[in-house]
């Protein structure tokens, strides 16, 4: 682990290799098709399309990652687990990153994106590095700054574990969370520019009053498309009932969630979603990133001894 995660400092983008609980072996990368050779890339894209294959029953996703467009492993964060036994691709999560139009400056608006799971597999604690682990490091790194999440379904159980994972969710049951002019303006603009990103087609509604996409599934994700009986139930029933009376199953709507990673949701995350055997690893893995971002540069700064190139301070 100690040897993937010092080999990572020396890339541009984050790349992170380490062993996870139960016999399996994750690996985050960053953007890989801006770092990545073809062979490489080619390799990776056939590893998630082995994923996808155990998890789809009928047809196949031509959106975002598996497309043949490059452009999407540019803007995508991979988080890819494999069978340490086998060797085996068996989960993974695509978090895209979203520059979204903003006022002045553009915001980073990290997409949740498609997370699939080997059957075989889906009881065997992968919850915690799939849900929520790239997004934590990602907050690490930006200094500890809130980072704005974004996150497309129709899955009860993926509009719960958002709802109490991540702060200043909208929507969520009960409307426990205040709509705010932010959740709007950025809401607009994703379903303006990025639905390509969640595989929603130029056809699909958008419900500004109940943040629900209707008809989302037309745009390359048509195989996602589940019944309200297929879709994963949560286990408090108040998310279930949620999605049920806000979504239209048969049309095929999705509800769009919008929140933030900040200090309280990395406590959250800490206190109940990382297991205690597996949080020496996540320490570890975010002062690898902490030293790769914050403290280097730092240091690479009074350092005169040898050129940094962009990690040198501007002479002018």
């Amino acid at each position: 682990m100690f040897a993937a995660l010092r080999q990572s400092l020396s890339k541009d983008h984050m790349d992170l290799r380490f062993n996870t609980s139960d016999g399996f072996e994750t690996r985050i990368l960053e953007r890989p098709a801006l770092w990545m050779d073809k062979a490489d890339l080619a390799a990776l894209r056939q590893d998630l399309i082995d994923v996808a294959s155990k998890t789809i029953a009928r047809g196949a996703l031509t959106y975002g990652v598996f497309s043949e467009d490059k452009e999407a492993l540019e803007r995508t964060v991979i988080t890819l687990v494999h069978d340490r036994e086998t060797g085996q691709p068996v989960a993974f999560n695509a978090l895209a990153v979203m520059k979204v139009e903003y006022g002045q400056e553009p915001k980073t608006v990290l997409h949740l994106g498609l997370v699939m799971v080997d059957p075989n597999v889906r009881s065997r604690g992968l919850s915690w590095v799939l849900y929520g682990l790239t997004c934590i490091l990602i907050f690490v790194r930006n200094g500890f700054r809130p980072v704005w999440i974004s996150n497309v379904t129709q899955v009860p159980a993926v509009v719960g574990m958002v709802s109490e994972t991540f702060s200043n969710v909208y929507p969520v049951p009960e409307d426990r969370n205040r709509l705010s002019l932010t959740h709007l303006l950025l809401a607009r603009r994703i379903m303006r520019d990025h639905r390509h990103v969640f595989g929603v087609g130029s056809d699909a509604g958008f419900d500004e009053d109940r943040f629900v996409i209707t008809n989302a599934y037309t745009g390359g994700s048509d195989d996602l498309k589940k019944s309200f009986d297929e879709a994963q139930k949560h286990r408090d029933e108040i998310y279930n009932r949620f999605c049920d009376d806000a979504l239209d199953y048969e049309r095929g709507d999705d509800v769009l969630q919008l929140g933030e990673i900040d200090l309280n949701a990395a406590r959250t995350y800490l206190q109940k979603s990382v297991p205690p055997g597996s949080f020496l690893t996540l320490l570890f893995a975010g002062a690898f990133v902490f030293l790769q971002r914050i403290a280097l540069p730092v240091v690479y700064w009074f350092d005169a001894s040898r050129s940094w190139g962009d990690l040198r301070g501007r002479s002018s």
